[in-house]
């Protein structure tokens, strides 16, 4: 559908045509293509709303709907012939419209502007972002806990800057991600109350002379209320750069998380192995599986930081209320949410493809001296002072790295050489299942408690 050089929704305003690179600089239909359908229900609902005042005829309304139905066919089956001279959706739906229906067509842009129309397709787009995201952060969540329901009793060692610091289970591991991910669903549920606020309405900027109703286009299109300020109404783009912080967020954990898996898969640790489908191989070693999904969330985390940065950046030096500068709010979101939602979806089935190691995670537990805090508050409950059990221990932890063994693996006879208060039940204590049993409160690392976890995790998630 190619316009005349004067052919533009402002052609009557200019003496000659736009030039043509500023038309593929300022055109934004390359990438809004994708709002089309929230774009047409938007418009669907402004002209109810039109017809509901008595602004629009009936039969205007229904030319509209039934011109709408059909581009809605033809953008799906992928016919919809989309202009670059038309510059965005909008005008490429709406020229269409017009080819359609004649001037009912003309009459649909009545009361509003691209202005709110633009912002209210973001938030319709992104208020279905958020769904999609949400579901993608309980998936990973259930196969996060059937790792830790199988791995409740699973003993590894946990860490402190990356040395080995005390028995945890597997399964308290991988509940750690469930909370970080339980706090992003949070986040994202609080952050959709933002966006769930109609725009429409605003027009340009300062709202519109026709009697408009905004709660019954509320109403039509499910938003909680509207946008009370029309000059904010048209020009904010807190609620983008707010998912794209709760975004980052998400992929901060999930980087996180890989880190780990890459570590654990690697011949140093061999705490676990990932499923064959998620790696890839060497051109030249043939030996080596890489465990590129995991690296790849890593590496697709500063990419998703990267758009939150641009979104701060574009929004910085703006006065009230639309600039231009808003058309570039639209890439960095679409592919925040592509990457996110792919991400989660791939994140969740990658997880059950984790096969466990656990003799490999029990000998690094039982190599690093971590029951020593154990023994120290043994030595406490005896009566000794804590920072004076603590010495006791940091000796006894010398001497047994002297000789190259575990502190478990120390005589009754060595131990009580570090203290007269250490007796036979010593042992029960430096055991790896004796430290966990010790742990036995809520939120600690007990198999006992990692169970109950489970239990009143699967509740919050169902």
């Amino acid at each position: 559908m190619p316009m005349d050089k004067k052919s533009g929704a402002w052609s009557g305003r200019f003496s000659e045509p736009v030039d043509e690179l500023v038309k593929r600089y300022t055109a934004s239909i390359p990438f809004d293509y994708r709002l089309a359908e929230f774009d047409i229900k938007g418009s669907l609902a402004h002209a109810r709303m039109l017809r509901h005042v008595g602004v629009l005829a009936e039969e205007d309304f229904a030319a509209i709907e039934r011109g709408m139905a059909e581009i809605l066919e033809d953008i799906r089956g992928g016919s919809f012939g989309w202009s670059l001279e038309l510059e965005d959706v909008h005008l490429n739906i709406e020229k269409a419209l017009t080819a359609k229906i004649g001037d009912a067509g003309k009459r649909l842009h009545t009361g509003r502007s691209r202005n709110d129309q633009i912002a209210t397709d973001v938030r319709l787009y992104l208020r279905d972002a958020i769904d999609r995201v949400q579901s993608g952060l309980r998936a990973c969540q259930a196969s996060l806990l059937d790792m830790a329901e199988e791995h409740a009793g699973t003993v590894m060692p946990g860490f402190t800057h990356l040395q080995v610091a005390q028995p945890v289970t597997f399964g308290h591991h991988m509940l750690a991600y469930f909370e970080m991910l339980a706090r992003d669903h949070a986040r994202l549920a609080d952050a959709r109350k933002r966006v769930n606020r109609l725009p429409l309405g605003a027009a340009a900027l300062a709202g519109t002379s026709y009697p408009i109703d905004r709660e019954f286009v509320v109403r039509e299109l499910g938003f909680d209320g509207v946008c009370e300020n029309s000059l904010d109404a048209v020009s904010d783009r807190d609620f983008a750069i707010e998912f794209s912080a709760a975004a980052s967020l998400i992929m901060m954990h999930l980087s996180r998380l890989s880190e780990e898996l890459i570590l654990w898969m690697s011949p140093r640790f061999g705490f676990i192995d990932l499923a064959d489908r998620f790696c890839t191989g060497s051109s030249i070693m043939p030996q080596k599986k890489n465990p590129d999904v995991p690296e790849l969330v890593r590496g697709k985390t500063g990419r998703v930081f990267g758009h939150l940065m641009g979104l701060l950046t574009l929004m910085k030096g703006q006065p009230l209320a639309y600039n231009k500068d808003n058309q570039e709010d639209k890439e960095p979101l679409f592919d925040t949410v592509d990457t996110l939602v792919d991400t989660l979806t791939i994140y969740a089935d990658m997880l059950k493809g984790v096969r466990v190691k656990p003799e490999a995670m029990r000998k690094a537990a039982s190599e690093g001296f971590s029951t020593a805090t154990d023994l120290a508050d043994y030595l406490v409950k005896k009566g000794l002072p804590f920072r004076d059990a603590h010495e006791v221990v940091a000796r006894a932890v010398r001497a047994a790295e002297g000789k190259g063994c575990d502190l478990a693996d120390l005589s009754l006879v060595e131990l009580q050489a570090f203290s007269p208060l250490v007796d036979e039940g010593v042992f029960a204590v430096l055991t790896l299942e004796g430290s966990l049993a010790a742990r036995n409160h809520i939120g600690a690392t007990a198999p006992e408690q990692v169970r109950a976890a489970v239990a009143r995790a699967r509740a919050v998630i169902k």
